[in-house]
């Protein structure tokens, strides 16, 4: 038991932490309501459960062990968050009059829960910060003695449920206060300040060592 409130409480660091995954959350929430954080939410915690399975077929053990697969992973992840970032700031430099007028529209008319779901799905899963945290972390929540796939597959989905939560609560408050965080000049800022900061998560991906 104390090997899992161990877990709990790193794993809450880790997810609380704000990353690329709250940058998505956040922006994609503006653009789509608590809709569409909510369904970015469930596709990032859809992508850690693949990182779990992955892991407890030791899949990512490999993938960490070869240099040019986890390279592959780690600059299409870094590509996909510069390209987000990339036009959130086209969004805020130079807004198109269609997106000026949905501004006050709908959310949902923005942004489909589908669209956010894939976003969050392609963020998590090219993320390669995820491969080496679930294949260096969650192994020393094991027990000695314990059914490593079981469990591994068991530590990940409930890293993935907490994970989940914690986004759908972030899209929730952002939901709260939509109608005054989408007015244009407000939206403008919100949409740099999130583009930037998707560029620079992304070239620090890319840039940085194991």
């Amino acid at each position: 038991m104390s090997l899992f409130l161990a877990f709990l409480g790193v794993s809450f660091i880790v997810i609380a932490t704000p990353g690329p995954d709250t940058a998505i959350t956040i922006r994609n929430t503006l653009l789509g309501g608590r809709a569409g954080g909510v369904s970015t939410a469930l596709g990032i915690a859809s992508g850690q459960t693949i990182w779990a399975l992955a892991t407890s077929a030791g899949i990512v053990a490999l993938l960490v062990a070869s240099e040019p697969l986890f390279l592959a992973v780690k600059y299409a992840g870094a590509a996909y968050l510069v390209y987000l970032g990339v036009k959130a700031l086209q969004e805020a430099l130079r807004p198109s009059h269609q997106a000026e007028a949905l501004a006050v529209a709908r959310p949902s008319r923005r942004l489909a829960a589908a669209s956010a779901f894939r976003q969050g799905l392609i963020s998590d899963l090219g993320n390669p910060k995820m491969a080496v945290f679930f294949a260096s972390l969650l192994p020393q929540f094991v027990p000695p003695g314990g059914e490593s796939f079981i469990t591994l597959l068991g530590l990940g989905a409930v890293f993935a449920v907490m994970t989940f939560t914690w986004l759908a609560l972030y899209a929730t408050v952002v939901a709260k206060a939509g109608d005054f965080l989408r007015q244009p000049p407000i939206r403008r800022v919100i949409e740099g300040v999130t583009g930037m900061l998707l560029i620079g998560l992304g070239i620090r991906i890319a840039t940085e060592h194991r």
